[in-house]
């Protein structure tokens, strides 16, 4: 009996399937992803979100930003030439102490203009980082937590560790106070406020309230961030051209 060849199936060229697989694997790790990069656009946003993870890591359940993270993209944004501003946008419960002031520093050292909005909430530690940036935003219905630094739930018996809480403290209020217009006794004021928050010290200050405390410094959204940082890129702009003349 004649055996009939095998035929070789054609093959076709199957269409490829996109690997999400990387972009799910850095948003587990990182917390946040990248902006995809805009055509023409030279303002990169970093979102601050959820509990600001320093030097304990969080329960994997927590959503949380880490600090290690934003570190390393505060200096690519600084050495990146095609990055003319920030936009830094906020909703966090707050965190690590160290950790946001570390972030706060690192924003409000950056030679490139920069705009902080606060959506949702910028409570804690989140404040310092919030005023951090040239110029400042907060939605009408956002709010600010301003309370005293403290450690969650453990009783304290070392003289010493009372001490460096209160330095650290201080480092906060001096931050907050030389970054932005409110003034060291009212900000000291909300600070300590007794029955303003249910079970705890502090003031729950929203968004018009931040504003007139001179905490923040204008009412607004993300068109108005955006416009407000373009502004200050041009101005930017015209400094280093005015300067490079002279």
């Amino acid at each position: 009996m004649d055996q009939t060849p095998e035929t070789e199936a054609p093959q076709t060229d199957a269409p490829k399937k996109d690997d999400s697989s990387g972009l799910i694997q850095k948003i587990q790790s990182l917390g946040q992803t990248n902006v995809p990069t805009m055509e023409g656009s030279s303002i990169h946003c970093l979102t601050i979100v959820g509990q600001i993870e320093g030097h304990m890591q969080l329960p994997p359940n927590n959503k949380a930003t880490k600090y290690e993270h934003l570190i390393p993209q505060l200096v690519a944004i600084e050495q990146n030439h095609k990055i003319e501003g920030l936009l830094v946008i906020l909703n966090t419960v707050g965190g690590d102490v160290e950790a946001g002031l570390a972030i706060s520093e690192m924003i409000a050292s950056l030679s490139k203009p920069s705009v902080s909005l606060v959506l949702g909430g910028g409570h804690s530690i989140g404040v310092p980082i919030a005023v951090s940036a040239d110029y400042s935003f907060i939605a009408p219905t956002a709010t600010m937590t301003i309370h005293p630094v403290r450690l969650t739930g453990l009783v304290i018996g070392v003289p010493q560790t009372f001490e460096y809480l209160d330095k650290m403290q201080d480092r906060v209020i001096s931050f907050v106070t030389s970054h932005s217009e409110i003034t060291e006794e009212r900000f000291k004021e909300l600070m300590f406020s007794k029955g303003n928050l249910t079970r705890d010290i502090g003031t729950n200050v929203i968004g018009t309230d931040a504003v007139s405390d001179g905490l923040i410094n204008e009412v607004g959204g993300v068109g108005q961030a955006i416009k407000k940082l373009n502004e200050l890129i041009e101005a930017n702009k015209k400094d280093e051209d005015k300067g490079l003349t002279q």
